[in-house]
């Protein structure tokens, strides 16, 4: 049986069952922070964090609990934070929009659009003056493409030729705007490849050949010595903010998302182990101690306390 469909499936198994344990219980409104769910994306993360190894440093958007989940493949301190614990790793502070974990090399998330990203380029070049060979890898949706800050960063880091890989995860949609409503250049990729970039794409659902290309990606970095741009496309399931689907809203249809259902990246990949010889019972002795640890952790965060109010002065450096 290949270790790589295991651990992809192991990451994306937990990115699914821990944000349906997040539906289960938002409606108690015991987890005071808004959430942006990462339903139907969980290929995109869990391949690129797989091929990128451990010793990458990752940054993402207030979408942040798939590449959290997939960087850091803990529950513990992940709900933790979402109930406003002491025992989160920002102590209760952050929430679901600003999820970090720098020892598993989960440098940071934000609430404010395309914000990581300058600050991705920046801890790429400081890597670069150290000479470290980590990797950073930058996350963001399509609707960062139209803030400034984006071009500025891409610029910066084909210029100076920067250790890092810009994944663009497409879902047409910024909150509720499509991307003909708000953009009029060619489509991104056209554009990055515009840079002195090594450019890759994929529309692909299966975490297997999402790794692949970011693996030949990063290869033709290193031995052209440029960052990297991968374009992904991906269907988000639910509202942009919140817990439930939202086709009601108007702005989208039933139809399109039954074709991306079909090619749901879990299913896919469960259906791989399978096909690779993995047993029934050991796929679902996998998924068992997985949803085990997820309730657990639900258990330990509503139990945890909250931080002492002098918490809030703490870790403020303006």
């Amino acid at each position: 049986m290949d270790n790589l469909n295991r651990e992809l499936y192991k990451k994306m198994y937990l990115i699914r069952k821990a944000e349906e344990k997040i539906q289960e219980h938002y409606a108690e409104d015991e987890m005071k922070t808004p959430m942006h769910m990462s339903m139907g994306e969980e290929a995109i993360v869990a391949g690129v964090v797989q091929a990128a190894g451990k010793n990458s440093q990752v940054f993402g958007t207030y979408r942040s609990h798939a590449l959290y989940l997939a960087k850091a493949m803990e529950t513990d301190g992940f709900f933790a934070e979402l109930y406003g614990k002491a025992t989160g790793p920002a102590k209760g502070k952050g929430g679901s929009m600003h999820l970090a974990n720098p020892a598993k090399g989960m440098l940071m998330t934000s609430a404010v659009v395309a914000t990581t990203i300058p600050v991705a380029v920046g801890a790429a070049l400081a890597n670069a003056y150290q000479e470290n060979g980590k990797l950073v890898v930058s996350f963001f949706g399509d609707g960062a493409i139209n803030e400034g800050v984006f071009w500025e960063s891409i610029n910066f880091a084909a210029l100076k030729k920067l250790p890092i890989l810009f994944v663009c995860e497409d879902n047409n949609l910024a909150i509720h705007s499509k991307a003909q409503d708000r953009t009029s250049h060619k489509p991104i990729i056209e554009v990055a490849k515009q840079f002195t970039f090594v450019t890759a794409e994929t529309e692909s659902t299966d975490a297997e050949e999402i790794y692949n290309i970011t693996k030949d990606t990063l290869a033709k970095m290193q031995e052209t010595g440029m960052p990297g741009f991968l374009y992904t496309k991906y269907y988000r399931y639910l509202e942009h903010v919140g817990v439930n689907e939202d086709f009601e809203a108007g702005y989208r249809e039933k139809a399109e998302a039954a074709e991306w259902f079909k090619k749901d990246p879990i299913d896919l990949q469960r259906k791989k182990l399978l096909e690779a010889g993995m047993q029934e019972q050991e796929i679902a002795k996998l998924e068992e101690d997985i949803t085990k640890d997820i309730e657990e952790s639900v258990k330990k965060a509503q139990q945890a306390d909250f931080p002492k109010k002098e918490e809030v002065f703490g870790n403020v450096y303006a």
